[in-house]
């Protein structure tokens, strides 16, 4: 078992005094957990959130707990509003043990290196075209760089990019995790524009199926589409992924990758603020994603606002800090609180890349999306895939000439995710 960090105690796990920490968390935002974690000198606190009997824990100690796919699994871990905005049924991520992991073998072949490769030079291409069309004009980076980013992902899955209306599907697809923790007609559509996203990724599976669209045996549109899920009792072999839990993956491929355009607007504001790293980006970034330019990259990861929390459910007692977890319990890891936990970040609120000179590469510390190991554990298969992105980004932005026009940059930590007020205009003169 883990040892009980400072602050814990004998006493078992505290619980916050109030019945219900739901209006705490929407005022708070990213803080809530931080907040209470400082105040209550623990790891580890109890509380209600939409009625729900909830666990919160932070820390490296916590992530691998979390993450190690022995302890918890993901079902109803998420409100099913955002469950079906990210996820929805039958995906890899409401997968466990066996079957989680041959699935999630599926990802971590079209995510090798030669493949990222291709992502990261179409992705290249794109943004250069979409600083051309805007011909000096400002931009939004986040907005501008998810419609290059969905270009790219087609591209790379091996789907017909012209045949597609890349400007609408990634208003789509940004709707999916712009208002996954939203309610009301927000949401709502969201959750129609999901609906009818599905319907377009049905469709596009059938026709790599029946030959109606060839694709590349290694196009990953492909091997999703010939994937077979593992082997079950009396089967002789894998079965095909039904066509709707195969359009629900090929979704999985895309929408992630249209997210980093999250990433790239704190991307580009770090260079902004921090114009110093312009020179050490530049130079180490036409190397690929190594030196000076990995740590600039993995500090913004570190410091940039996406989701600030992930949630399990308990398969199994165990003993966490002096309290039980019992099989079945809520239990959220806070990712915000550990990125910016002062036993692992000096000073943690500080931008510095420089820290990552002398990082252990311990995956339990630095988790943005997820802590664990990408083979064995539930961590992100798409991680590499945005370290990619951003230091593609982070090397374009440092070499170009940028005009920055008068704007509000600062974020408000209560929206999910956050994004910088006026949405990091830009401007590349001709």
């Amino acid at each position: 078992m883990d040892a009980a960090p400072s602050g814990s105690g004998a006493g078992g796990i505290p619980r916050l005094p109030e019945l219900d920490s739901t209006a705490g968390f929407l005022a708070d935002g990213y803080e809530f957990g931080r907040r209470r974690f400082t105040q209550l000198g623990t790891d580890a606190f109890r509380t209600r959130l939409m009625g729900r009997p909830v666990t919160v824990i932070f820390g490296a100690a916590a992530s691998r707990r979390f993450g190690d796919g022995r302890h918890f699994s993901r079902e109803r871990a998420l409100p099913s509003t955002v469950q079906h905005l990210l996820q929805d049924v039958g995906s890899v991520q409401t997968l466990q043990d066996g079957a989680h992991h041959h699935r999630k073998s599926l990802f971590i072949e079209v995510l090798q290196p030669a493949q990222l490769a291709r992502l990261k030079d179409r992705f290249a291409e794109e943004w250069w075209e979409v600083r051309a069309r805007a011909d000096g004009s400002p931009i939004s980076v986040p907005d501008a760089s998810a419609v290059a980013l969905t270009r790219a992902a087609l591209a790379w899955c091996g789907l017909p990019v012209h045949h597609v209306d890349t400007a609408r599907l990634s208003r789509y697809l940004v709707s999916m995790f712009e208002n996954a923790a939203r309610v009301g007609p927000a949401h709502w559509q969201a959750r129609a524009r999901r609906r009818r996203t599905e319907r377009w990724a049905r469709e596009a599976i059938e026709l790599v199926r029946s030959g109606g669209l060839r694709v590349a045996e290694d196009a990953p549109v492909a091997v999703l589409a010939g994937h077979a899920d593992a082997p079950q009792p009396g089967d002789a072999g894998g079965r095909p992924l039904p066509v709707d839990v195969a359009a629900v993956e090929l979704l999985n491929l895309l929408r992630p990758i249209v997210a980093v355009s999250r990433f790239l607007a704190f991307t580009a504001l770090a260079l902004i603020e921090h114009p110093e790293w312009r020179v050490p980006v530049r130079e180490d970034g036409h190397g690929g994603d190594r030196g000076r330019v990995r740590w600039f990259v993995d500090e913004v990861r570190r410091t940039a606002p996406f989701f600030p929390v992930v949630g399990g459910t308990a398969r199994t007692p165990f003993d966490w800090h002096g309290g039980r977890i019992e099989a079945g319990d809520w239990v959220m890891l806070d990712l915000w609180a550990t990125n910016h936990d002062p036993r692992i970040w000096e000073d943690p609120d500080r931008f510095d890349p420089d820290r990552f000179a002398g990082w252990s590469g311990d995956p339990d510390t630095l988790i943005p999306q997820g802590g664990g190991f990408l083979e064995e554990d539930h961590r992100c298969p798409g991680e590499g895939a945005t370290i990619a992105l951003m230091s593609e980004f982070a090397t374009s932005f440092a070499t170009a000439q940028v005009e920055v026009p008068e704007q509000d940059f600062s974020v408000d930590l209560r929206r999910f995710p956050a994004i910088p007020a006026d949405r990091v205009r830009v401007a590349f003169p001709s």
